[in-house]
Formats: structure tokens, sequence, C-alpha cells
């Protein structure tokens, strides 16, 4: 079940056109599909074993940094993802990047 602001954010007509815009469509769970949230549960799972599980930290301002930092290095910089082609996102992006300015 989502908390309300993430249901109330996500059905936001604002927030659905700036993803229009982008060409993204926000994660909407099918009724029944208990699938349907299963990146976004084993990004949190990685998260939380990498940091929650291994480290502790004395301030909030100090899990805010050290969970961005652990984003940028692992997640969005080595760990890669099969639906990417086996590719981080850095570089998936960066590819993709490539392919638009050379068109």
């Amino acid at each position: 079940m989502r908390r309300p602001v993430e249901s109330a954010q996500d059905c936001a007509q604002a927030y659905q056109d700036q993803l229009r815009q982008c060409g993204m469509t926000a994660s909407m769970s099918r009724r029944g599909n208990c699938y349907d949230n299963a990146p976004m549960e084993r990004f949190w799972g990685i998260l939380k074993n990498d940091l929650a599980h291994h480290r502790r930290v004395e301030t909030r301002e100090q899990a805010r940094r050290e969970i961005s930092e652990d984003i940028e290095r692992c997640s969005n910089r080595q760990r890669r993802h099969s639906r990417l082609g086996n590719r981080s996102p850095v570089a998936f992006v960066q590819q993709w990047a490539r392919q638009q300015l050379a068109a």
C-alpha cells in the first residue's frame, strides 16, 4: 500500500505533465500485480544491505550524505543493470547521449 503523499504526488496533473515532457511514466502499480514495485524494492534492499546494516550514523545529515554517495558511486556508476543491457545507469545515459548527438 502506498503512503497518501506518494499517491497524491503521482496523480497530480503537474507532476504527470512534467514526466510526460521528459518521456517518463509514473510508477503506478496495477491491482493484483505484486511485481510492479519489484525494482524499487530491490534497490532499497541493496541500499539497506550496503549501508544500514553495516554502518552506524550519528545524524540525519550524515545518513543523507552517505546514502547519496552510495547511490552515486555504486548504483549509478558501478552496479550493472540487466534492464540496461548490463551497463551502469551512467554508461547507459552516456551512450544514449552519444546516439542523440549522432542523430
